[in-house]
């Protein structure tokens, strides 16, 4: 892909968010020439109970601590400043099932729940410092949970709901828990998730756990260890049982979540109670821009760090009311999302590429069928969204009108690093660029040898100055924090992500660096050619990686998902490799495209390239717990094995 590819296609958006991109950028450079000042004012945006004494201790890298001396409870400042203020009554979510039915809690609401847990907790013996293990679908107690840990200084540890009995134990044993949040069940696609039947298996494996809650949700019944189980509801009165929040350090932890890789022992990354606070909240205003009536849904899992962050964190910080819904976006009906919006008029939508792909697949008709006209701003986040799902999310679902915030950002780094900002002057967007860097980001692309390359040319993106979202550590393994984050760049923070910066400035994501492919001496990246095929008129999804060749090193496999009337089509593949080829050259099209009915992907909507190819090659696929549907796997075997028997 050429530069003149990424600096053109630039589209205008709703005059209203025009502030002037002189704005941004003068609080950018402020940001990095004068980081005591800005963070001064940034630091504002919570409460604290001890005024933090120096900004950055850098004194160990690259164990940097933020807000030294600062004092602080993440708990009050989400919940008990709104309730002595005019937002006691405002909702402060509004929880929608998959049925239809739905509870509205208002901040104080929140407030009662978070403090009756707490006491709970206490009196089941976590302090401050324990490590307590949440496992709950997308239900109020969720968010209450996080929040009832944070205000008796315990770190909790939040497992999304998908994960199966291994996994979940895995997780146990590295933070060393010794309570267990969970519910008997959760809804899904109109079927019970047994939670309570994977935790009863985990916990088994481990030693730590004294004590599970359990929340009866679904109402099916389920095995129970009177000498170690306590329902949530018996343990948790109606009566309001006051806690006064633990001071914190702004470097206690706050919570340990646990990320995926390929190889090795998920990484349990720890972040803080002060820098993590500043920054997610700073993060949603500057990106979003938010009115206090907004009505904000992000439609993620609470059990990933988007969730944490801008379901739980920023949204009660800032004082909004959230949608909470838990269930399928595509269940009863292709429409969900969009009837959802429309009912609850839902002022700023924010989900992932992966969604607004699957929902694009049915055509246009269903959210044509409601009325999306309170939406104002629209957001991507999971992965970088390919210009076609951006436009038709601009078009389809915005009406021309809706700018998109596209954050980049990752687990590790607590909230958005790259994201247009609403708030500090938002620049015309460019369909499948997160344009450019949030304050305090200093962001380069280098080259294998950590060389600055020049505009237009793709390399590695890393970062040059920490900033105070930035995880702390991993759990239990600091020199593997030091190894997997530090070591490639030396002086530098690597995410092992791939990137390019135009001539303007703007930045484009382009997947990891390790789903870059090597075909005849060439550095292909597979999101260039996943949005490219995506780009043909049918294709709705693909999923792209590299095949052994002993010619050409990798040779390129694809494979895509279609629209109904592509699969009738004899010529269909042979016209979408042509498109490729047109719109990037010869060297970028695949050598082998299977069309299937679904690829594999977590319940969160993201797709699991690496099952993809595992399969494809007849490798084991590792842990596929947090698939959507075991039956996307068989898919891929299938059309693998129908190529083989045409291939003979």
């Amino acid at each position: 892909m050429e530069e003149g590819n990424f600096d053109s296609d630039v589209l205008p958006t709703e005059e209203r968010y025009h502030l002037g991109i002189s704005t941004y950028r003068s609080t950018y450079e402020k940001s990095l020439s004068s980081p005591e000042e800005f963070w001064r004012e940034a630091s504002s945006i919570l409460d604290w109970n001890r005024p933090w004494e120096k900004l950055l201790d850098d004194s160990n890298p690259p164990f940097y601590r933020w807000f030294t001396g600062g004092k602080l409870n993440v708990s009050y400042n989400a919940v008990d400043r709104h309730v002595r203020s005019s937002r006691r009554n405002k909702a402060a979510y509004i929880w929608v099932a998959e049925n239809g039915d739905e509870k509205i809690v208002t901040y104080d609401g929140l407030y009662r729940r978070v403090n009756n847990l707490a006491n709970a907790m206490k009196n089941l013996g976590i302090s401050k410092g324990d490590r307590i293990l949440i496992y709950l679908p997308m239900i109020i107690e969720a968010p209450v949970a996080m929040l009832a840990a944070a205000r008796i200084g315990a770190v909790f540890s939040f497992v999304f709901a998908g994960f199966g009995s291994a996994a979940l134990a895995d997780r146990i044993e590295d933070s060393k828990a010794r309570m267990v949040i969970t519910a008997d069940g959760g809804f899904r696609n109109g079927k019970i998730v047994e939670l309570k039947k994977t935790v009863d298996e985990a916990v088994e494996r481990t030693s730590s756990v004294r004590n599970v809650i359990v929340v009866r949700h679904t109402g099916h019944e389920i095995p129970f260890d009177d000498g170690r189980d306590v329902w949530y509801h018996e343990v948790v009165p109606n009566s309001m049982n006051f806690v006064e929040p633990e001071v914190m350090d702004s470097n206690d932890p706050l919570f340990i979540l646990y990320t995926s890789g390929t190889t090795g022992k998920p990484k349990g990354v720890v972040h803080s109670t002060g820098g993590y606070s500043v920054w997610v909240a700073n993060t949603m205003k500057w990106a979003f821009n938010p009115d206090e009536n907004d009505r904000w849904w992000c439609a993620a899992d609470i059990g990933w760090i988007t969730g944490h962050s801008y379901i739980v964190f920023a949204p009660l910080i800032l004082g909004l009311t959230s949608i909470l819904y838990e269930g399928s976006i595509v269940y009863p009906a292709p429409d969900r999302l969009w009837e959802i919006v429309e009912r609850y008029r839902v002022n700023i939508l924010y989900t992932s590429p992966t969604a607004i792909r699957t929902l694009m697949r049915f055509g246009e008709k269903y959210p044509a069928m409601h009325d999306l006209s309170t939406l104002s701003v629209l957001g991507s986040v999971g992965e970088p969204i390919n210009p076609a799902a951006w436009k038709w999310y601009y078009q389809k679902i915005g009406g021309g009108k809706c700018p998109i915030v596209d954050t980049y950002w990752q687990t590790e780094t607590g909230g958005f690093v790259i994201a247009p900002a609403l708030g500090l002057g938002l620049p015309p967007l460019k369909p499948g660029s997160a344009t450019f860097p949030m304050p305090g980001i200093d962001p380069v692309i280098l080259d294998e040898n950590g060389k600055e390359v020049p505009s237009g040319q793709k390399g590695y993106i890393a970062y040059r100055k920490p900033w105070p979202g930035m995880f702390m550590t991993l759990n239990n393994d600091p020199e593997r924090f030091k190894e997997t984050y530090f070591s490639r760049f030396p002086g530098m923070y690597y995410c092992g992500d791939y990137a390019v910066r135009d001539s303007e400035g703007y930045y484009w994501l382009l997947g990891r660096a390790d789903e870059v492919l090597k075909v005849s001496g060439h550095r292909l990246g597979t999101v260039e050619i996943e949005d490219a095929l995506i780009s043909f008129d049918g294709v709705v999804e693909a999923a792209v990686f590299g095949k052994p060749d002993p010619v050409k090193g990798e040779s390129i496999v694809a494979f895509i998902v279609v629209r109904p009337e592509l699969h009738s089509d004899t010529e269909g593949v042979a016209k979408i490799r042509l498109h490729v080829r047109e719109n990037l050259g010869p060297i970028y099209v695949p050598d082998e495209v299977h069309i299937v009915a679904s690829l594999p992907k977590t319940r969160s909507g993201k797709i699991m390239r690496r099952v993809v190819k595992a399969v494809a090659l007849g490798d084991m696929p590792g842990d596929i717990s947090t698939l959507e549907s075991s039956a996307s796997v068989d898919e891929i075997r299938a059309a693998i094995e129908e190529f083989k028997k045409q291939d003979v």
